[in-house]
């Protein structure tokens, strides 16, 4: 093993575990910022002087988390005047690990390359024998994964 796998492994152990240990975490229906708010019997505008602010920043701001336009600052800042933290984090999809998101994309490649295949045979007007087996699709994925050779991540 290279220094390269040492590291890329370290990478994923470090996803991988944070990802085990948000498995429980959805994001509720009112948002995290209204969420913790309510939860700490703050209202809004106390929140909105505590950080000198408008009451209707504090709405706007906690409205747009909801909708998806908050910026990261901006939760910070509400956190952070409300006594929380703010945390972040880009993770597999639940139940997954990041070898299943390396894996699924090695399949997408060999989907790619085994249909190329197949149109190219068609287009020459040689029989075209059945493609590969999924048994020999994974087979070939598994090794091309563990290789994430250049353009890996290209899907054009």
């Amino acid at each position: 093993m290279n220094i390269q796998n040492t590291i890329l492994q370290q990478y994923q152990r470090f996803v991988d575990r944070a990802s085990f240990s948000s498995a429980a975490l959805t994001l509720p229906p009112e948002g995290w910022l209204r969420t913790m708010r309510k939860a700490l019997g703050m209202s809004g505008a106390q929140l909105a002087r505590k950080m000198g602010v408008s009451r209707a920043l504090v709405s706007q701001a906690e409205s747009n988390e909801v909708s998806g336009n908050v910026t990261m600052k901006t939760m910070q800042t509400m956190a952070e005047a409300m006594g929380c933290r703010f945390v972040y984090a880009v993770l597999p999809p639940k139940g997954k690990e990041t070898e299943d998101v390396i894996f699924a994309q090695a399949m997408k490649q060999m989907r790619k390359v085994a249909e190329q295949a197949n149109t190219q045979m068609a287009l020459e007007n040689q029989s075209v024998p059945p493609g590969p087996s999924e048994d020999q699709l994974q087979r070939l994925a598994r090794r091309l994964a563990s290789e994430m050779a250049p353009g890996f991540w290209n899907d054009k």
